[in-house]
């Protein structure tokens, strides 16, 4: 098998300095959490020092919890606290090698092969029984399964990156399982193995950031070559900061209830407890209304904001007195 040059695929220069030692800017998880904080997102200890590691190591983190926490939110933010160029890959059922590491582009090499008809007939050309013809074709297989007709998807987009880069493999969960022996050559070694074009390895080895939301378990295999993150709901006061740094047209009262209210909200058995945007997008609405404190008619009214179930709505609407109470309206 031979080995590719990654950057000979990516047509582009090595960036050293800013890639492989990217990371050497972090020298305590302190450093991250500074960095994390400047591209809008307000991490815990454990966050700023999960990333702290994957950084140095150069190792994947598997970040895992419930829909809702920021476990994209913070691949968006590593990639922009290290100066990488975020790559994503969206997971769903499904999903193949095709769509998520490279594919042929067969529309391109058959029409191709309809311009080039003339040499192909020349080449041809003497051979006298077929077992010859099909050798001379196959002696020129490279024309057709070469570069030129090769499209990157999202994983070999990675590898192959001239600039540092950071993978998302979101909601890996999604996906099925034959997906994920794909990407343990990704996750071990960086590389990309292509039978006709031979192995891709990074010249800048990509961050790799995968995100599970538990819908299925996740190979022994995968979790072994990863750092694990577990991320939950935050704290109140987290939450607060969360909603002072990105909403700060909220008031403090106002910015108070609204993320006691949901934490209050999130204590009910829900189809699906209202994420942090959620939070941030219900005390929005509530400023734009002009609301400076929360009471039982605004709550009610802008309720579908947190809850997108019917079923919640109905389940949490007679308990709204106690949310406020909870609130401490």
């Amino acid at each position: 098998m031979r080995h590719v040059d990654a950057l000979r695929l990516s047509g582009g220069v090595p960036t050293r300095s800013r890639s492989h030692y990217i990371g050497a800017m972090f020298h305590t998880p302190d450093e991250v959490a500074q960095a994390l904080t400047a591209a809008g997102y307000l991490p815990s200890r454990e966050i700023a020092g999960a990333v702290f590691l994957a950084e140095r190591l150069a190792k994947p983190i598997l970040v895992e919890g419930p829909a809702g926490v920021g476990k994209t939110e913070l691949a968006r933010a590593f990639a922009a606290a290290s100066g990488r160029r975020l790559i994503r890959l969206q997971c769903y059922e499904g999903l193949d090698a095709t769509q998520a590491i490279y594919e042929w582009e067969y529309a391109k090499q058959l029409l191709y092969t309809q311009l080039l008809r003339d040499q192909v007939g020349a080449a041809l050309q003497g051979a006298t029984t077929l077992a010859e013809a099909a050798d001379r074709i196959a002696a020129q297989g490279d024309v057709f399964f070469s570069r030129r007709f090769l499209l990157p998807r999202p994983i070999l987009e990675a590898v192959t990156s001239a600039d540092p880069a950071l993978l998302l493999v979101d909601e890996i969960d999604k996906a099925d399982p034959e997906l994920e022996a794909f990407l343990l050559e990704v996750l071990s070694d960086y590389a990309v193995t292509i039978p006709e074009l031979g192995t891709f390895r990074a010249a800048a080895p990509p961050r790799v950031v995968l995100t599970s939301n538990a819908a299925r378990e996740l190979s022994d295999a995968l979790r072994r070559r990863c750092l694990h993150l577990h991320l939950d709901f935050p704290t109140q006061a987290r939450e607060l900061a969360i909603v002072r740094a990105r909403a700060p047209e909220v008031g403090e009262a106002l910015a108070r209830q609204a993320v006691a209210a949901v934490a209050k909200l999130r204590q009910l058995d829900l189809k699906k407890a209202p994420s942090i945007a959620e939070t941030l997008d219900w005390a929005r609405a509530l400023a734009l209304l002009g609301a400076e404190t929360l009471d039982e008619r605004v709550v009610s009214e802008t309720l579908a904001l947190v809850l997108k179930h019917e079923a919640d709505l109905e389940k949490a609407r007679p308990r709204l007195a106690d949310v406020l109470a909870g609130a401490g309206v």
